[in-house]
């Protein structure tokens, strides 16, 4: 099976966050070993903003880990729809689509979201599987 794995998993093990370091770290350790692993270039984008080469990026999310996937035209158009929504509701502007595009690819791609943002997956993409702290998926 294959799993979409949310930047913030990603960068909780970068940045060795005190909070969510172990969950995260468990979490890719038991899905790597049977299941593969998938990001997508917004995802790598996400990543990649603490990094001043690419090597460096390359490192971290060596395809031997991670399978790069490209984010669906499907998905862009559900992300821009889930997008306008969430605006129309009274949501902000700044830093919020790129999440909509990682839950619109899981979406459309069929693949489970591993993720520690449970609030906002589910309540704009409310058919999507979870894998998420607390998570009943």
């Amino acid at each position: 099976m294959e799993i979409l794995v949310d930047s913030n998993v990603i960068l909780d093990i970068i940045t060795e966050d005190q909070r969510w370091l172990t969950w995260s770290s468990e979490m890719l350790a038991l899905y790597g070993e049977d299941h593969t692993l998938v990001i997508n270039p917004i995802i790598y984008a996400e990543v990649s903003i603490g990094f001043e080469r690419i090597e460096e990026v390359e490192e971290i999310l060596s395809p031997a880990y991670f399978r790069r996937d490209a984010l669906p035209w499907e998905a862009a158009f559900l992300a821009g729809k889930c997008f306008l929504n969430y605006r129309r509701q009274g949501g902000g502007k700044h830093s919020t689509l790129p999440d909509f595009f990682i839950g619109a690819h899981a979406v459309v791609a069929g693949m489970p979201l591993l993720t520690r943002d449970l609030a906002r997956y589910r309540t704009y993409f409310p058919r999507l599987k979870l894998i998420a702290p607390n998570g009943k998926d």
